[in-house]
């Protein structure tokens, strides 16, 4: 967990590199999947953060197992509150329509296969709200690819 918080939170991109590495690693088959995307941050906390760890990620993982990243596929519209601030209950609601395709490029998904990468998955809720945009534009799948999964209540 401090490893995770501190390429999260820290700006540690030293540890994307190796991070990358052990998703890459758990990944059963990338020849089921035309592209990987990761969560996009909006730009306030892209600012505050310096990177998008979910980019650094999906674009290293991408090139190990050999299918094209895109950042620019699904865009950020809506600033929402920190997750890990919220109880679990109102996490979906703090997502819900925070995603969007970008406008011009809603044609390249139709048919398509599509890896959303992130950091950490505490509920699904903002990976939730990713497959629904992507699937409502034309995906036919979605997968989630992520780094960390947080233990769900009382797994702890």
């Amino acid at each position: 967990d401090q490893v995770v918080a501190a390429f999260k939170f820290h700006g540690a991109l030293d540890l994307a590199g190796a991070l990358a590495s052990s998703l890459a690693d758990a990944i059963v088959d990338a020849s089921e999947v035309d592209a990987v995307v990761p969560v996009p941050l909006a730009p306030a906390r892209l600012r505050q953060r310096g990177c998008n760890q979910a980019w650094e990620l999906a674009r290293r993982v991408a090139f190990r197992v050999g299918v094209p990243a895109d950042a620019g596929l699904v865009v950020r519209i809506r600033e929402t509150a920190h997750q890990i601030e919220l109880p679990q209950e109102a996490r979906p609601g703090n997502v819900r329509g925070a995603f969007a395709v970008e406008p011009r490029r809603r044609a390249d998904l139709r048919g398509r296969r599509i890896a959303v990468v992130d950091d950490v998955m505490t509920t699904g809720s903002t990976l939730g709200e990713m497959a629904a945009v992507l699937k409502q534009a034309g995906a036919v799948e979605v997968r989630a690819w992520v780094f960390a999964r947080t233990p769900a209540p009382g797994d702890e």
